[in-house]
């Protein structure tokens, strides 16, 4: 019985000791109770008030963005992927099939793998020639780009501010008006083989010279088209496929990891900058040299900006355009062609619109694929064992998870 000086408002009842181990009990087990206790009753939340009204306030807020989004990127996405199943040659409705336009599956997509022609052959060559770019351009970019980072962060350099500035001015200059420059510096008669023509060194026609470095590599020890290079892959010899890139593409290689590099400096600087003092203390109280604090400590607690640099490096150099459209358009010889480049002059210039949107889409599933592998790669291995454990539990329970194994499974 509840006691008369109780201040408890009228008509609630104080929970009996019963009750409230039945409450208890459900509530550990996870049943919802009510008011005295009983299991299935849930209790009302009230969501009035400024927090309750949180969630709609900021849907409204960033309801604009997704509209535009949604018009802008989203919707012009799907139209694409419906346009590479389809021969729309960009005169008439792409969704009218049957009046100009017609579905033809997969054919797009098995042309510029399994038919040869002029749209395998093309393909590949972009394939190949962007695969030297980014095998050179992202490794390179991220040492320089991490290099300025550590020389503009360090408390000894005077100036710091000026240098910051003068290495990331490239980056916020058009890459149009860069690319401009660059031809009139490497041109036949161009600053660069003036220079080299100071030190006897006859320069090359660094946008007219097809030659890959790999092959210029092979013919200085005598190797030159050998019998074991003329195996076919996806319509090209593998002799091809070890050209390397060409004089010209290495000028664009140059060209990109200069402008591209002070941004990821500044990626570098704010992961640096957010590094704890007393990581550093404690390093240099054990007596560590430069190199093993860089290597044991500052590396890996700048993993995640080390991460995000690789990503865009990937994304950016595999969505390379601008600077091949002013400088060739692919030429000489189609060593500086690259997928998004020829999968503009496809759609834009042979109106084959399904099949620049399948080359589109192919480059797309490549980023994906070695964003996921560099992202495992950079993963350390105790975070990956938790997801092998479990996967080897699994099997060893007959396809069912032991419950009892945890995250990792392991013994």
């Amino acid at each position: 019985m509840a006691r008369i000086d109780d201040r408890r408002p009228a008509g609630e009842d104080v929970t009996p000791a019963g009750a409230r181990s039945t409450q208890a009990a459900a509530a550990s087990a996870g049943t919802p109770t009510g008011q005295a206790g009983i299991p299935g009753i849930a209790r009302r939340r009230s969501r009035g008030g400024i927090r309750g009204r949180e969630g709609v306030a900021g849907w409204l807020f960033v309801a604009p963005m997704i509209i535009v989004l949604g018009l802008f990127l989203a919707v012009p996405i799907v139209m694409a992927l419906w346009v590479s199943f389809t021969n729309w040659q960009g005169n008439t409705n792409p969704f009218a099939v049957g009046q100009g336009t017609d579905v033809v599956g997969l054919k797009n997509y098995t042309d510029l793998f399994a038919r040869d022609g002029l749209t395998r052959d093309n393909f590949m060559q972009s394939i190949g020639n962007t695969f030297y770019y980014v095998l050179l351009v992202v490794p390179l970019q991220t040492i320089l780009a991490l290099g300025l980072a550590l020389l503009v962060n360090s408390s000894r350099l005077k100036g710091r501010s000026f240098f910051r500035t003068a290495f990331y001015f490239p980056s916020v200059t058009s890459s149009i008006a860069i690319a401009t420059v660059f031809l009139f510096l490497f041109s036949n008669a161009g600053v660069v083989n003036a220079f080299l023509g100071y030190f006897g060194v006859d320069g090359p026609q660094w946008f007219n010279d097809s030659r890959g470095l790999l092959h210029l590599a092979f013919n200085a020890v005598g190797v030159d088209n050998p019998d074991w290079a003329q195996g076919q892959i996806l319509g090209r010899s593998l002799w091809d496929w070890l050209s390397g890139p060409s004089v010209a593409m290495f000028v664009i290689i140059f060209l990109v990891i200069w402008t591209t590099s002070g941004t990821f400096m500044l990626m570098f600087i704010a992961a640096l900058q957010d590094l704890p003092v007393e990581v550093d203390e404690a390093a240099a109280l054990d007596g560590t040299t430069g190199w093993q604090k860089f290597r044991y400590v500052t590396l890996p607690m700048i993993k995640p900006a080390l991460f995000l640099v690789i990503t865009l490096g990937l994304i950016g150099t595999w969505q390379v355009f601008d600077q091949i459209y002013v400088m060739g358009k692919g030429n000489p010889a189609g060593t500086t062609l690259s997928p998004a480049y020829l999968s503009y002059q496809q759609s834009f210039g042979n109106f084959r619109y399904g099949s620049g949107a399948a080359m589109a889409f192919v480059v797309f599933v490549i980023i994906i694929v070695l964003t996921a592998l560099q992202r495992r790669v950079l993963t350390d291995k105790d975070e990956r064992k938790p997801l092998l454990a479990a996967v080897r539990t699994r099997m060893a329970a007959g396809g069912q998870l032991d419950p009892t194994s945890g995250a990792g499974g392991g013994k």
